[in-house]
């Protein structure tokens, strides 16, 4: 590891030994396994209950005067919704 630090310092080509690499047999890449249909519906239908959910709960705490904000239900309910769809959108495998 030094060695190989002290040729990129000094700007010399890194080498490539055969023992370096003769452990790797061989490479496979596989191809990303196509979306969900059904879990896409589900969450397309789960984003329309929560705006249903908040447009509920802005009306309720309106109607009812009731002595907190709206933004303490709906923000959460949005965060946790996002970050769910973000790992399904965003997933490596």
């Amino acid at each position: 590891m030094l060695a190989n630090l002290l040729d990129l310092i000094a700007g010399r080509s890194t080498r490539r030994y055969d023992y370096e690499t003769g452990f790797v047999r061989s490479v496979r890449v596989r191809a990303r396994r196509p979306r969900n249909r059904k879990v896409e519906i589900i969450i397309a239908v789960c984003w329309i209950l929560i705006a249903v959910k908040t447009v509920f709960v802005f009306w309720a705490c309106r109607r009812y005067r009731i002595p907190f904000s709206p933004l303490w239900v709906v923000v959460p309910t949005i965060v946790f919704a996002a970050l769910c769809t973000g790992i399904y959108v965003f997933r490596r495998r």
